[in-house]
């Protein structure tokens, strides 16, 4: 299926791969996160929830999170991303409300549900309606392992989540900092000090991450040329894109794909 992140509307998104550090960022999908292997650290608000073999996570739309992973060796995960016309009668609850704790560990996933992960992650072709039916398992079973809470008591409006919002739905079109400040109504000093104090990084490196997470997911899962996903991505030249990328990744953008070649099973 071809890859569709921070956008996904009417598509499911699944997909295997070693988990690897992805800034703060927003979407509008719910994203179900199932670690295969090895740990990884699932960020929400201030919180970091430190994820383990068997664990999953639920990150409700619409939700300021990250992914960070500390641990060597092999770390693997599946990620999901399902769109708000696949989540029936959950679709009140995940758009107003939010876990306090997002993660629903091993020991208190129901098997049916870890079999549900599982088979949408091994599925070649993602039949819709075979697709909604192991969503509609894995939300009934975890729902009610989770707290809720008000979704503005996680995801609030303020400049930190306006920031991260613009990004996510702007990261693949030309804008400046400059422009970016304008359109949410700040100066730049203020947002640049959004950047510096809450992401620790600059505005172009943040940008950039943003596209090179979107760059090297369409590396991983299509048959896209270089230059498309270089171009898709929202970087001006393929010149630029291999410097940053490679800075980024150790490698070329052709050499990371030769790398990610390969199923990955469960």
């Amino acid at each position: 299926m071809h890859l569709k992140v921070k956008e996904t509307k009417k598509e499911i998104y699944a997909v295997r791969r070693t988990p690897k550090h992805v800034p703060p960022h927003l979407h509008h999908a719910l994203e179900i996160v199932y670690v295969i292997e090895g740990a990884l650290e699932l960020g929400v608000g201030q919180e970091l929830y430190h994820m383990e073999q068997g664990d999953a996570g639920l990150v409700f739309p619409d939700i300021i999170h990250h992914y960070q992973v500390f641990s060597g060796g092999g770390n693997q995960a599946g990620y999901i991303l399902v769109p708000p016309s696949f989540t029936d009668i959950f679709t009140e609850n995940l758009q107003t409300s939010a876990p306090v704790c997002p993660v629903v560990g091993k020991a208190h996933l129901e098997p049916d549900a870890a079999y549900a992960i599982r088979a949408v992650l091994q599925m070649e072709e993602k039949d819709p309606m075979v697709v909604q039916a192991y969503v509609q398992i894995i939300l009934a079973r975890c729902m009610g392992k989770l707290k809720l809470a008000e979704k503005s008591s996680v995801g609030s409006d303020d400049l930190i989540y306006r920031a991260v919002s613009y990004v996510s739905g702007n990261f693949r079109e030309q804008f400046s900092l400059g422009d970016m400040a304008r359109d949410l109504g700040v100066s730049k000093y203020v947002l640049s000090r959004v950047f510096s104090k809450t992401f620790h990084c600059n505005f172009n490196q943040y940008l950039n991450e943003a596209r090179l997470g979107y760059a090297s997911g369409r590396l991983e899962h299509t048959s896209d040329t270089v230059l498309d996903i270089c171009l898709d991505s929202g970087f001006e030249s393929q010149r630029t894109f291999n410097r940053v990328f490679k800075e980024r990744y150790k490698v070329t953008p052709s050499e990371y794909r030769k790398k990610q070649k390969g199923s990955l099973g469960l």
